[in-house]
């Protein structure tokens, strides 16, 4: 009986693998299986959490050395390809001036993981729209910084 529930579990991993690959990209799956970059930052210069039209919420963190990105991180609530996107978007912030960054749109993370299904490209755009707010955030913190000195 054990060897039977074996090979259903076994059978039964390789089809989500096999989704998984068909909806990601064999890049994105590998995302996916390892992801880079996520976890939560102490204490970050930019930051921004939104949750997305289809209920995903994603954070970004960012830290700055001269208006330069050095660190950057991500958290989401959400599927895979949400995870994917946020990977996928700071890993495209990191070493980024400012202005570089305002550069990064939902098309650059697409472009970037080269395969999406139609119904998950929101999520690059949940992973642009929260490292936009994020730059905004650091943004608006050094502009009150300025006013101060």
């Amino acid at each position: 009986m054990g060897n039977n529930i074996d090979s259903f579990l076994d059978e039964l991993q390789r089809q989500i693998f096999d989704d998984a690959k068909q909806a990601l990209g064999e890049e994105g799956f590998q995302r996916w299986r390892n992801p880079k970059y996520c976890g939560r930052m102490e204490c970050p210069d930019g930051y921004a959490c939104i949750k997305g039209s289809c209920g995903d919420t994603m954070e970004i963190f960012l830290k700055f050395d001269n208006d330069e990105v050095t660190e950057a991180s991500y958290l989401t609530n959400g599927c895979a390809s949400s995870n994917v996107c946020g990977s996928f978007a700071v890993e495209a912030a990191i070493g980024k001036r400012i202005d570089e960054l305002a550069d990064i749109s939902g098309e650059t993370i697409l472009l970037r993981l080269g395969h999406l299904s139609k119904e998950d490209e929101h999520c690059a755009y949940l992973a642009s729209e929260t490292l936009q707010g994020a730059l905004d955030s650091y943004m608006k913190t050094w502009v009150n910084k300025q006013r101060k000195e």
